[in-house]
């Protein structure tokens, strides 16, 4: 029983066709499934990810009316996607700058050559060098050429104002480990790695004092940890002997999932890799449609008269 690494990363965004826009023609990600909020089906549910939809490439979004959010601690603050070597990272500065997303050089941050930048609504994100570590899956539809293209999801940092609760959650329920130490200007960072290690599989803790933030458009909604299938009844169990009050087990149907909160409140998810998102599309087809999970098929025209049409808008 181990996590594998990230699985997903979701966040809010109030702009849908902009989002699209931004992270399929700036960045050069994949939409993968263009489905809605299970839970809220006034709002749609955008996957973006590499070129076959791999467990732990993708960042996805809830379109809601929402206020921009009020940054703070007890969240989520920067989300890391791997680019393979120094070189990409050079490449993407460029564009990013060229796009008006990026203000910052890059800088090397834990031994690693990153740069940070925005999103068009302030999702606060990172380009860092992987080393070229891992499996590559290209997209060839990309406006990126797949030397430089986006190979999945990085650490992803967290600010807490007692990192001690979190670190104990990290460590003694989902069996991370303390890697290492390094600073930053904001403060000193500790890196919680999980399985074999690596950028795609580790959890940064930085101690944070400011107010809790307020989530909105630009927040990061929740992050998802990678588990093979097989372990999804094992981890359930594993919450409940903890007294981990938790969701319990949710099929989305592309994979199943167990909700809880760690004790600053940040949402934490434990995602299966499995069945993925060709349970209902081709993988040459993907998001090309609205795809809806069986059990809300029946409401279809409904759920579609209900969501705003997702117009073309200029990349960039």
């Amino acid at each position: 029983m181990q996590l594998t690494g990230i699985h997903h990363l979701t966040a809010v965004t109030a702009r849908a066709a902009e989002n699209v826009a931004f992270y399929t023609g700036t960045l050069g990600l994949r939409l993968v499934k263009k489905t809605v909020n299970q839970d809220d089906v006034s709002a749609y549910h955008l996957f973006y990810a590499d070129g076959l939809a791999s467990p732990g490439t993708d960042i996805t979004f809830f379109d809601w009316p929402a206020p921009p959010e009020r940054r703070g601690s007890n969240s989520i603050t920067r989300t890391h996607l791997r680019v393979p070597g120094e070189g990409a990272v050079a490449w993407w500065h460029t564009r990013l700058r060229d796009a008006g997303a990026v203000a910052a050089e890059p800088a090397l941050r834990d031994g690693r050559l990153t740069v940070d930048f925005e999103d068009p609504e302030g999702q606060r994100l990172a380009l860092v060098d992987d080393g070229g570590t891992g499996p590559e899956h290209p997209w060839d539809a990309s406006p990126v050429p797949a030397a430089y293209q986006i190979r999945g999801l990085g650490p992803i940092r967290l600010s807490v104002p007692a990192p001690s609760r979190t670190a104990a959650v990290l460590t003694d329920l989902l069996g991370m480990r303390l890697s290492r130490r390094f600073k930053t200007a904001d403060g000193p960072v500790e890196v919680y790695a999980m399985g074999s290690g690596g950028p795609a599989a580790e959890v940064q803790l930085l101690a944070d004092a400011a107010p809790a933030a307020q989530q909105g458009a630009g927040a990061v909604h929740h992050v998802a940890f990678r588990i093979p299938d097989a372990d999804y009844q094992a981890w359930a169990d594993r919450l409940k002997a903890a007294r981990v009050p938790s969701s319990g087990p949710v099929d989305r149907y592309y994979f199943r999932s167990l909700y809880f909160r760690e004790p600053n409140g940040i949402l934490f998810e434990i995602a299966t890799d499995g069945p993925g998102f060709t349970a209902d599309e081709p993988l040459e087809s993907l998001g090309a449609r609205l795809a809806l999970p069986p059990f809300l098929e029946p409401r279809r025209a409904e759920i579609e008269a209900g969501l705003k049409p997702l117009r073309p808008v200029t990349a960039g």
